[in-house]
């Protein structure tokens, strides 16, 4: 059974007032840094979506996406890729995207929109033909004079060794210390969240990314240079903070909610 992805072309359609009619052009230095500034802790693909003119279409796909989805990279369309959604998760991903559509352009200003990375999870089909958690994040790398978006970056990171269970809600990021938007449920059309602080400070952060990457504190104390005393007091706040037992609920609850 194929996804209705009708669902989620009727959004792009209804947002089409939300993209740039013109192409903007892309650096690629960019990509590199935000691909490497991203979380994927788990096999992972990237793509650049090139939403200006009245077809989407990909600028760059990541090779990975050959052993992930069994998609040649060269050949790819994006269809392609939206045919290998759960059929049961495209309705969720519809009202996800447009929900995110909602805030970005109506809570965010112009000149911030790329300082934002979409995310929630869904299940995807893998190259076994079997349907896998998978985290995807979006951000906007190029936008025109109006704030409207050109093209974005997408990453798909597969997340099922982590957890299996989706909490079907979506986060907005603030990437450089703007506020975000976490953990919305995309069902309730009339409502628009406040942006919210985050839950962890900065520095806490650092150690969640680093504990997601299975750094033990000695490690972590040694990556960020700091004694490793203070690491395992932050270790303690961030369990205390998140309600979670140990680190691989912590990092579990961190993808599915956003906030890495």
């Amino acid at each position: 059974m194929r996804p209705n992805t009708q669902l989620l072309k009727a959004v792009w359609e209804d947002n089409r007032q939300n993209l740039s009619a013109s192409r903007v052009e892309l650096n690629r230095l960019e990509i590199d840094k935000l691909i490497s500034s991203v979380f994927s802790n788990g096999p992972c693909y990237f793509y650049v979506l090139d939403t200006s003119g009245a077809r989407m279409k990909l600028d760059l796909v990541s090779p990975s996406i050959r052993e992930i989805h069994g998609l040649d990279p060269y050949t790819v369309t994006f269809p392609d890729i939206l045919d290998q959604v759960h059929p049961d998760d495209m309705d969720f991903v519809s009202k996800a995207e447009a929900k995110a559509f909602e805030l970005l352009m109506g809570q965010v200003a112009p000149d911030n929109r790329k300082k934002y990375k979409v995310s929630y999870c869904f299940r995807f089909k893998t190259a076994d033909g079997s349907y896998q958690l998978f985290n995807h994040q979006a951000i906007m790398l190029t936008t025109n004079k109006e704030g409207l978006q050109s093209k974005a970056l997408n990453i798909h990171t597969n997340i099922s060794h982590l957890t299996d269970k989706n909490n079907y809600r979506l986060s907005i990021i603030g990437m450089l210390g703007e506020p975000s938007f976490l953990n919305i449920s995309v069902m309730d059309e009339n409502r628009l969240p406040p942006a919210t602080k985050p839950m962890f400070s900065k520095r806490e952060m650092d150690v969640v990314r680093l504990m997601s990457q299975g750094l033990t504190s000695a490690e972590i104390a040694d990556q960020l240079c700091i004694a490793i005393n203070t690491v395992k007091n932050h270790r303690k706040s961030i369990l205390q903070k998140s309600d979670c037992k140990n680190s691989g609920q912590l990092v579990a609850k961190c993808i599915t909610e956003g906030l890495l």
